[in-house]
C-alpha cells in the first residue's frame, strides 16, 4: 500500500469513527469515492462511483443509505475534522496584527435539472441566478509549513422557509460570529456589505469594497454661521469615477503609507472616521483604505472598523483565498460539480460531504511527499489533483486496519425487501366510496 493511501485512510477513519457503528462505515466508502475522483468518470451518479472503489453490492447500498439516511451531521464532521488537524500538529492558524483570520464565502453547486429547486446562486457566465444548492463556508485560515490551507468550521444551508440569497447571507453571518473567538477578524468579499455586518453586532472584520463606493464623515462639519446646522457629514469617495461623461473627483484621502514588497512600492490611503451614507453620526464607525499596487490594473478598496495598519488590512484579506480552494476541490478536481441526486436531504448532505472531502484532500497532499505524474516530474508540487489522481488508481483497500468501531452493523436485514421494494413510501389512502361512507355514518348514529 503507498505511503499517500495508507495518509488518507487515516485522516478519513479519524473523521467517520466517533459516529454510529454501520453509518461509519458507510460514509468511509463515500469519502473514499470522493477523494479518489470516482465522481469524474461517473459524471457525478453516486452507485456507479461507488462500485468503481471495488465495493460489493451490499455495501455500495449501505452507504447509498449512510448518505440519505444516516444518522450523521455536518457540523459533528466538522469538530471531528477540527480534532484530528489538533491532533496532527501541522497545521498553524495565521495572524495578523493579532487577528486571525476567518473566512466567510458563499458557493454553489449548478443542479439546473432539479426539478422544484427552491435556491439559486449568481452564475457570473450566464449573468443571472440559476438553479443551485448553495452552502456557505465559515473556514479559519492557517498553513501546514509554506502551503496556506482553510480549516473549515460550518457549512450554512439556506433556510427552507426563505430560501432568498439575501436571507442566507444573513445567516452566513450571523453563524460566523458565533464561531469567531475573541481574537478572530471575519474576512469578506464584496458580496457582504458593511451594512449587513454591521446589522448583525459585527465589530472585527476586513470586507472588499466596490470601485464606486462611498461613505460619510461621522463628524458633520461645524456650524458655518447661516443656514440649517448640517446633521451629517461630507460625502467621502475613495476613488475617481465618470459619471454620464463628467468626471467626479475622488476625496483627497486623510494620511497616505507607502511600504516595499518584493521590490515593489504599494502606496495605501486611508479615510478614518467614516459612517454609512445613510447613517447618522451615531453609527459604528469604520476606515477605507485603497491600496494601489502597480502590478494590478485597478486598486484594492477594503472597509474595517479594526485599528491596524494598511498592511496588516491587506494581508487579512489575501488570506480569504484559501476558503476558494475548497469548492475547487470539491468541483473541479473531485468531480461533484455534476450530482445525480433527489432527494432534499440528500442533495444538500452530498455537496457537504464533497466540501469536507476536498478539505482532506488539500490537507494529506501538503502533508504527504508530492506524487509526480510521469518520470517527467522532476519538481512535483504538492498539489490536491496529484494526489488525486494516485488515489483514482487505488481501488478502497480493503486490508487496512480499521478501528474497532468501523465495522458492519450486525443486524439482520435477510427478511426485508431491498432495493426499489425497499423504500419506505407512504401509501395514499383509498378514495372513500358511497357504500363505505353511508356504513360509517350508520355505525356512528348507532355509536
Amino acid at each position: 500500500m503507498p505511503d499517500a493511501v495508507y495518509q488518507v485512510m487515516t485522516l478519513l477513519c479519524a473523521l467517520v469513527a466517533p459516529l454510529p457503528i454501520g453509518t461509519n462505515l458507510g460514509l468511509l466508502h463515500l469519502l473514499w469515492m470522493l477523494v479518489s475522483g470516482r465522481l469524474l468518470g461517473a459524471r457525478g451518479a453516486v452507485f456507479p462511483a461507488l462500485s468503481e472503489c471495488g465495493l460489493a453490492a451490499a455495501a455500495v447500498r449501505r452507504a447509498w443509505a449512510a448518505l440519505g439516511q444516516g444518522e450523521w451531521a455536518g457540523e459533528a464532521l466538522l469538530a471531528h475534522w477540527a480534532a484530528a488537524l489538533e491532533a496532527e500538529g501541522r497545521w498553524q492558524p495565521h495572524a495578523h496584527a493579532g487577528y486571525h483570520p476567518v473566512a466567510v464565502d458563499l458557493t454553489g453547486f449548478w443542479r439546473p435539472r432539479l426539478r422544484a429547486c427552491p435556491t439559486t446562486h449568481y452564475h457570473g457566465v450566464a449573468g443571472r441566478a440559476l438553479p443551485a444548492i448553495p452552502l456557505g463556508l465559515v473556514a479559519r485560515v492557517g498553513a501546514v509549513g509554506p502551503q496556506r490551507l482553510a480549516l473549515p468550521l460550518a457549512f450554512v444551508r439556506a433556510e427552507a422557509s426563505d430560501p432568498r440569497p439575501g436571507t442566507h447571507e444573513r445567516l452566513l453571518v450571523r453563524e460566523a460570529l458565533r464561531r469567531c473567538a475573541p481574537g478572530d477578524a471575519l474576512v469578506l468579499d464584496g458580496g457582504f456589505g458593511v451594512a449587513l455586518l454591521q446589522a448583525e453586532g459585527a465589530s472585527r472584520y476586513v470586507v472588499r469594497l466596490a470601485k464606486n463606493c462611498t461613505a460619510r464623515r461621522a463628524a458633520p462639519p461645524p456650524y458655518p454661521g447661516r443656514g440649517r446646522p448640517a446633521t451629517r457629514g461630507p460625502l467621502v469617495r475613495p476613488l475617481p469615477r465618470a459619471y454620464r461623461g463628467r468626471h467626479i473627483p475622488a476625496t483627497p484621502p486623510d494620511r497616505v503609507e507607502t511600504w516595499h514588497e518584493e521590490a515593489v512600492l504599494l502606496r495605501a490611503e486611508v479615510w478614518a472616521d467614516l459612517v454609512l451614507p445613510e447613517a447618522d453620526a451615531a453609527s459604528p464607525a469604520f476606515t477605507i483604505v485603497a491600496i494601489h499596487d502597480p502590478r494590478h490594473r485597478e486598486p484594492l478598496v477594503l472597509a474595517s472598523p479594526l485599528p491596524a495598519p494598511p498592511r496588516a488590512l491587506r494581508d487579512l484579506y489575501r488570506d480569504r483565498w484559501p476558503v476558494e480552494q475548497l469548492p475547487l476541490a470539491a468541483k473541479q478536481m473531485l468531480g461533484a460539480a455534476r450530482q445525480f441526486v433527489h432527494a432534499p436531504e440528500t442533495c444538500q448532505r452530498l455537496p457537504e460531504l464533497a466540501l469536507l472531502a476536498g478539505a482532506v484532500l488539500s490537507y494529506a497532499a501538503a502533508t504527504a511527499p508530492a506524487v509526480p505524474t510521469g518520470f517527467w516530474g522532476r519538481r512535483p508540487q504538492p498539489t490536491p489533483g496529484r494526489l488525486r489522481r494516485l488515489l483514482a488508481r487505488t481501488p478502497f483497500p480493503h486490508h487496512f486496519p480499521l478501528p474497532a468501531r468501523i465495522r458492519e452493523k450486525a443486524a439482520v436485514t435477510a427478511h426485508l425487501p431491498k432495493g426499489f421494494w425497499g423504500q419506505r413510501q407512504r401509501r395514499a389512502p383509498a378514495p372513500a366510496t358511497p357504500a363505505a361512507s353511508a356504513e360509517a355514518m350508520s355505525l356512528d348514529v348507532a355509536a
